[in-house]
C-alpha cells in the first residue's frame, strides 16, 4: 500500500482505535463488569466479531453516511476522521461512553461548513432521529426482555452452578452477536468518509476470498478497532457494566441483547427490504450510537426495577458527553481545515 495513502488513512484508523476503546464496552462491558468474563477473553471475542461484521455487512450504513458529505479529497477525509477520533479519545479519557456516530456526524458537518457545502437536511434528520429512537428502543426491548428472562430462569429450575454456567455462555453468544452488529453498523463511522476518495484493486486471496475496495477499507478499520479494544477499553467497560447501575449477570445479558438487536435493526439490508415489501416504512440503514443503545438498555432495566437504582450523577455526565461530542468534533474539523488553508 502506498505510504501516502496509509498516512491519509491514519485519521480513520485513529477513529477505529477510539471506537474499539470506547464502544466495545457496550458489547462486553456488562460481562466484564459482572465478573462473568475476563477482560482478555472478552477482547478477543469482541475483536473477531467486529472484524467479521465490518467486512461482511458494513456496506448499508456506509452508503447513508456517504450522502451526508461526499469528501473527494483523501487528506480532508483523514482530517474529518481524525477530528472525530480525537473527540472520542478525549471523552474516553474521562471514562465517558460517548458515541463515535455522533462524533463523525459532527466532523462531517464541520467539513461541509468549511467547504461552504449544504448539509442534506433529509439525511441529517434521518441520522439524528436515531439518536432519540435508539436509546428509547433499547430501553423498551430491555424492559420487555428482563421479566421474560426471569420467568424462563424460574421455569428451568436450574441450580446456582448450572445457572452460572448457562449465563456465562449466554453472555459469550450475545456479546459475539453484539460485536458483529457493532462492526457491521459502526464501521461506517471509521471508514465511511474515505468511500469517495480511495479506490483499491479487488483483492483476490488464493482464489477463495475476494474483497472489494470497500471491504478492504473495512478490514483495515476493523483491525484498528481491535487494537483499541485491547489497549484502552477496560475503564469504559467498568463504567457501563458497574458504575452506572449494578447489574446481575442475567441483567447484563439482557443489556447486551437489547443493544445488539437495536444495532442489527439499523444495519440489516434484508430486514429493511422485508419491512418495505410488507407495506411498512423502510428501516433507515444508518450508523446508530452503540453507546446510546447500551445506556438505554441499562436505564430500561433500572426503570423497571425502580429508579432509585440508577446513578443519576453518572448518567448526567454521560449525557453531557453525548451533547458535547458532535459540537467538539465539528469545531475541530472546521478549525483544522481553516488553519491548513491559511498556512
Amino acid at each position: 500500500m502506498d505510504s501516502l495513502i496509509l498516512f491519509s488513512l491514519a485519521g480513520g484508523l485513529f477513529l477505529g482505535w477510539a471506537l474499539g476503546a470506547n464502544d466495545s464496552a457496550n458489547v462486553f462491558g456488562t460481562a466484564v463488569g459482572t465478573r462473568m468474563l475476563r477482560f482478555r477473553t472478552a477482547a478477543i471475542l469482541c475483536s473477531v466479531g467486529i472484524l467479521l461484521g465490518a467486512v461482511i455487512s458494513g456496506a448499508g450504513p456506509t452508503a447513508t453516511l456517504g450522502k451526508l458529505a461526499a469528501i473527494s479529497s483523501l487528506h480532508e477525509a483523514g482530517i474529518a476522521s481524525a477530528s472525530a477520533g480525537l473527540t472520542v479519545f478525549l471523552m474516553t479519557r474521562k471514562g465517558l461512553p460517548v458515541s463515535t456516530s455522533q462524533a463523525i456526524v459532527g466532523a462531517l458537518i464541520g467539513w461541509n461548513i468549511a467547504n461552504s457545502m449544504q448539509t442534506d437536511v433529509t439525511v441529517i434528520t434521518k441520522i439524528m432521529s436515531t439518536w432519540i429512537i435508539c436509546p428509547l428502543l433499547a430501553a423498551v426491548i430491555a424492559a420487555a426482555l428482563l421479566p421474560l428472562t426471569g420467568l424462563a430462569v424460574k421455569a428451568s429450575r436450574m441450580r446456582l452452578l448450572q445457572l452460572d454456567a448457562v449465563t456465562r455462555w449466554a453472555l459469550v453468544l450475545a456479546g459475539f452477536f453484539g460485536a458483529y452488529s457493532l462492526g457491521a453498523n459502526n464501521i461506517a463511522n471509521v471508514m465511511g468518509p474515505f468511500a469517495h476518495s480511495i479506490n483499491f484493486e479487488t483483492l483476490n486471496i488464493a482464489n477463495l476470498v475476494y474483497l472489494s475496495p470497500l471491504q478492504q477499507l473495512f478490514l483495515l478499520g476493523s483491525i484498528a478497532v481491535a487494537v483499541g479494544v485491547f489497549t484502552y477499553s477496560r475503564q469504559v467497560m467498568m463504567t457501563v457494566g458497574k458504575d452506572l447501575f449494578e447489574l446481575s449477570p442475567v441483567a447484563g445479558w439482557v443489556v447486551v441483547m437489547a443493544h445488539s438487536i437495536v444495532l442489527f435493526i439499523f444495519t440489516s439490508v434484508t430486514l429493511s427490504q422485508w419491512v418495505a415489501t410488507n407495506g411498512l416504512p423502510a428501516i433507515p440503514l444508518v450508523p446508530v450510537s452503540s453507546s446510546q443503545a447500551a445506556i438505554g438498555a441499562v436505564i430500561g432495566i433500572g426503570l423497571i426495577r425502580g429508579r432509585h437504582g440508577i446513578r443519576w450523577r453518572v448518567l448526567g455526565g454521560i449525557g453531557l458527553g453525548w451533547l458535547m461530542t458532535p459540537l467538539v468534533a465539528g469545531a475541530l474539523c472546521f478549525g483544522a481545515l481553516t488553519l491548513i488553508r491559511f498556512v
